[in-house]
C-alpha cells in the first residue's frame, strides 16, 4: 500500500525480482475504508502486507482540526483495518513508523525497547497505530514494525509524494545566495532504497517478528546534512545554522530523536546513500 509514493515505489522494486507483488496506491485501495480492505486482502490471501502509505504533514496536522482527523484515519484506522485484515487471511504485516514518536529528551537515542512519549499530533497518530499493532500480536498478528526517519530517495509517482529535503535545498539553492537549517534538532537520515532492501532482507532473515529501527548510520542535524549536501553536489552557497524555534512551525519537534539499531546489521552511513543519490 502506498505503492507509488517514495517509499513504496522503491518496496516494489525490491521484492517484485522473486514475489508476484500487488501495488495498491491511493486509486486502488482506501486504507480508512475497513470493509473494503478486509475484503480485497481477504479474497487474494497475500502472505506479506507493507503499509508504505501515511499521513505525514506534521504542521498541517498541527495546525488544522480537519487534517488531525484526516491524519488519524490514515495513521490510527488504517493500521487497524490492515492488521485486522491480516488477521483474517493469515497474512504478515509491516508498517512503518517514525522517530517522531519520541519526546526528543534522550540525548544518547532510542532503542527499539523505549517507551514513546510523542510530542506533537502527527507523533501521537503514529504512536497510536503501534499500540493498535501490538494490542493485535495478543490475538496472533504477525508483524514487523519498522521505525525509520528523515526519508530520501527518488520521488514516488503518487500526486501526494513530497519532495524531500535534499531536495527541497538544492531547488531553494538556485533560487537564494544563502540558506538556513535548523541545527539543533538531532536525527537519522534514511535512503529509501536502503530502507526497501532492509526490509526484504528483515522478512528473508530469522531475527523474529517485533519492533525494529532501520536508518542509515550517522546521525546529524539538518544544518550539517544541508552542508554534507552541498559539499558532495559541488555547490557553493552559505548555509546559516539556525535553531528550530525561530522558525513559524505549529508542530513541536524532538530536539534529540536519533533512532539506535540494536537489532540488526547496521546500514551504510548516510553520506554515502547520498552520493549514490546524488549520482556523484
Amino acid at each position: 500500500l502506498g505503492a507509488k509514493g517514495n517509499l513504496g515505489q522503491q518496496l516494489v522494486k525490491v521484492f517484485s525480482p522473486d514475489n508476484e507483488v500487488l501495488g495498491w496506491d491511493r486509486g486502488e485501495i482506501d486504507i480508512t475504508d475497513r470493509e473494503l480492505i478486509i475484503k480485497k486482502i481477504t479474497d487474494i490471501k497475500p502472505e506479506l502486507v507493507i503499509n508504505a502509505a501515511a499521513y505525514n504533514a506534521v504542521d498541517k496536522c498541527e495546525a488544522s482540526d480537519e487534517e488531525y482527523e484526516l491524519a488519524k484515519k490514515i495513521n490510527i484506522d488504517g493500521p487497524k483495518f490492515l492488521a485486522e485484515a491480516c488477521l483474517k487471511a493469515g497474512a504478515i504485516l509491516i508498517h512503518y513508523s517514525t522517530d517522531y514518536v519520541f519526546d526528543g529528551a534522550e540525548k544518547n537515542g532510542y532503542i527499539e525497547t523505549d517507551q514513546p512519549k510523542p510530542i506533537n499530533r502527527y507523533g501521537k497518530t503514529k504512536f497510536h497505530g503501534e499500540k493498535i499493532i501490538l494490542e493485535l500480536s495478543g490475538s496472533g498478528l504477525k508483524w514487523y514494525l519498522i521505525r525509520t526517519s528523515k526519508l530520501f530517495g527518488p520521488k514516488g509517482e503518487s500526486e501526494m509524494a513530497k519532495p524531500n529535503f535534499f531536495d527541497i535545498m538544492l531547488e531553494q539553492s538556485r533560487l537564494k545566495p544563502s540558506l538556513e537549517a535548523v541545527d539543533d534538532e538531532l536525527s537519522c537520515f534514511t535512503y529509501t532504497a536502503d530502507l526497501a532492501k532492509a526490509t526484504r532482507e528483515l522478512v528473508n532473515g530469522d531475527s523474529g517478528y517485533g519492533v525494529y529501527h532501520i536508518i542509515n548510520s550517522g546521525a546529524c542535524t539538518w544544518y550539517k546534512a544541508a552542508v554534507e549536501l552541498f559539499k558532495l553536489a559541488g555547490i557553493e552557497i552559505e548555509v546559516k545554522a539556525i535553531i528550530g524555534d525561530e522558525l513559524a512551525r505549529p508542530a513541536k519537534r524532538p530536539k534529540y530523536s536519533a533512532l539506535l539499531n540494536t537489532k540488526l546489521p547496521l546500514l551504510r552511513d548516510y553520506q554515502e546513500a547520498l552520493r549514490e543519490y546524488l549520482g556523484k
